[in-house]
């Protein structure tokens, strides 16, 4: 039998869970609503109960499970171990998630930043597959980030590199939670294209395609600013290719021209030679198969 993997992605209103074989394939896959009040207890034990079903089932189907990779929105520590904070749960500073997790389970448990998940998916299945050196910024109601560097995730000695979105736009811009100002997230999340235009992503994206001047004038100027963000990524990190995903990638065909162009006017050509900029495949099962990845890469790819 097949040795398989779970990945689980935990968010503000659902908890993804797969299984996943060496090659990939999702061999069954669940989604449950997170806990309202979301205390690391109560995630916990729902994960725990749902972990025993996929476990039972697989055993008796495929094979036995060997490991779980866990998604968090939020930073992790550098052994993937600690969640530290996740934003939109409950009390959750500081939960050892992988050690309380492996005394419920029995089982090996390594977990990343939700991001990073999305990004080592991408990696593994998705628009990025082909390359060894990549990075991702998911456009969503934040930015988020990730970087891989010859085929592997690279996430800092404390375990918190790649917060991408929170890089320095500019310095006299407004407010970030990071207690940065004028972030890269600033400018182009979802927070942020409500408080410059009252509307949602989706409403401007239906507007330009039916030839809004508003919307579309909008959306050249956020390929702009994008393309200004990105700048600075590529100097330093070179990448073979800028995947693009979050929500807001759903208006790439409106944005991404502009913002190659963009690229193509700040960038030095050696640094962006051959350089691709994609939009992400793998949509909201990227987070459980990043998160799959992991949990080969730690407990399989021996």
């Amino acid at each position: 039998m097949n040795s398989q993997v779970i990945g689980i992605d935990i968010g503000g209103t659902a908890i993804k869970l797969g299984c996943f074989g060496m090659d990939g394939v999702c061999h069954q896959s669940l989604t449950i609503p997170t806990p309202k009040p979301a205390t690391p207890k109560a995630v916990i034990d729902v994960i725990e109960q749902t972990i025993s079903i996929l476990r039972k089932e697989q055993a008796d189907n495929l094979g036995a499970i060997q490991g779980i990779g866990i998604g968090v929105p939020g930073p992790v520590d550098g052994e993937g171990r600690i969640s530290r904070i996740a934003i939109n749960l409950a009390d959750w500073q500081e939960v050892p998630l992988a050690e309380l997790l492996e005394k419920k389970t029995g089982l090996p448990i390594v977990i990343a930043n939700d991001a990073n998940c999305a990004g080592l998916g991408e990696s593994w299945l998705g628009a990025g597959s082909q390359f060894k050196n990549m990075i991702m910024l998911t456009l969503g109601t934040g930015v988020g980030g990730a970087i891989i560097l010859d085929g592997q995730l690279f996430v800092g000695h404390q375990g918190t590199a790649g917060e991408l979105g929170l890089i320095t736009l500019n310095p006299d811009g407004p407010d970030c939670n990071s207690g940065n100002n004028g972030s890269l997230e600033q400018y182009v999340s979802v927070q942020a294209v409500r408080r410059d235009t009252g509307k949602e992503p989706l409403e401007l994206a239906n507007l330009a395609l039916a030839g809004d001047k508003f919307a579309l004038e909008f959306w050249q100027n956020y390929g702009r600013i994008l393309g200004a963000g990105l700048t600075s990524l590529i100097y330093i990190l070179t990448p073979e290719a800028i995947i693009i995903g979050g929500g807001i990638s759903a208006a790439s065909e409106l944005f991404l021209p502009v913002t190659k162009v963009e690229i193509e006017r700040r960038v030095l050509f050696s640094s962006y030679l051959n350089l691709q900029l994609l939009t992400a495949k793998l949509g909201n099962e990227a987070g459980i198969v990043g998160a799959a990845k992991l949990a080969l890469t730690k407990f399989l790819d021996k």
